[in-house]
């Protein structure tokens, strides 16, 4: 049953028309209005599961005087159903105004849960990793676009995840490697439950070079994820530390030599006291 005066914030298919909820399929048949990124796109959708209810559009350049629309609908009893394109409504698509306007105004916003193109990528990517961040479209200039990526090198346990343009990607690809090195593992997933659907695993470098090699690749819809760093073996002191403290340790005590090559390095003292003992008897010049 539906209820008055209500917003439901529809997910839809994200390529095969098919993948939509029975739930989904009632409210939009039942709703008094869907508004639409775009009507066209929509249509193709409500005709194919013989759905007729009337439709308005909303997207982000009318959201704000689309979204007045509907609470005017909202306040005369009638209830209203918000999808995009694709996917789920306010995850890097239109509808957070709306959403925002509406719970202000003390009306009701339902979810109905479906498609989402960066979990659809995630759950068959094959990368096992306990947290993801969703990032979404990153800028189109490639230095503010590095600046981001930057932004998100601290980030390193976890999957980072984007959405990119295919006119963009190979730029895309470039500043990633630049920022997080070419042997960062990457899966592309492409053109997401569509006929030429398709999931690429590699290091950056050889993702381009796949790319590069079938421009028929290049072309769709895009989820990037980006596998988290490979940790670091806490075990594993850099050749320049353990040369500044053989230097310290021919002139000083062995703890007084490894509490400034800890200040020096930022290394931890406890592992470099635990490495300089190991070492003690077989010091150059010894």
């Amino acid at each position: 049953m539906l209820t008055k005066s209500t917003l439901y914030v529809v997910a839809t298919p994200i390529g095969n028309l098919r993948d939509i909820s029975l739930r989904a399929l009632e409210v939009l048949a039942g709703v008094d209005v869907i508004a639409a990124e775009h009507i066209q796109i929509t249509q193709r959708l409500l005709a194919f599961h013989a759905i007729h209810t009337k439709m308005i559009t909303l997207h982000q350049h009318n959201e704000r005087t689309a979204s007045e629309k509907i609470i005017a609908m909202l306040a005369e009893q009638k209830s209203v159903a918000l999808v995009t394109d694709a996917g789920t409504p306010g995850i890097s698509d239109p509808g957070g105004l709306l959403i925002n306007q509406v719970r202000e105004r003390g009306y009701q916003v339902t979810p109905i849960p479906g498609a989402n193109a960066a979990i659809c990528a995630l759950s068959a990517s094959g990368i096992v990793t306990p947290h993801f961040l969703f990032y979404g479209f990153l800028p189109a200039k490639s230095g503010e676009r590095k600046r981001k990526l930057e932004s998100l090198k601290s980030l390193s346990s976890c999957t980072l995840i984007f959405y990119e343009a295919p006119h963009r990607l190979l730029e895309c690809l470039a500043d990633m490697t630049a920022v997080f090195g070419a042997c960062r593992q990457i899966t592309i997933a492409r053109e997401l439950t569509k006929l030429f659907e398709t999931f690429y695993t590699s290091d950056l470098d050889g993702v381009v070079s796949w790319l590069q090699s079938d421009e028929n690749q290049q072309k769709g819809e895009f989820v990037l994820l980006l596998a988290p760093a490979e940790p670091k073996n806490d075990t594993e002191i850099s050749e320049q530390v353990k040369h500044t403290l053989y230097i310290l340790m021919e002139s000083l005590p062995l703890k007084q030599a490894v509490q400034l090559a800890a200040e020096i390095s930022g290394e931890s003292r406890k592992k470099l006291y635990a490495f300089a003992l190991s070492r003690k008897n077989n010091m150059p010049n010894q």
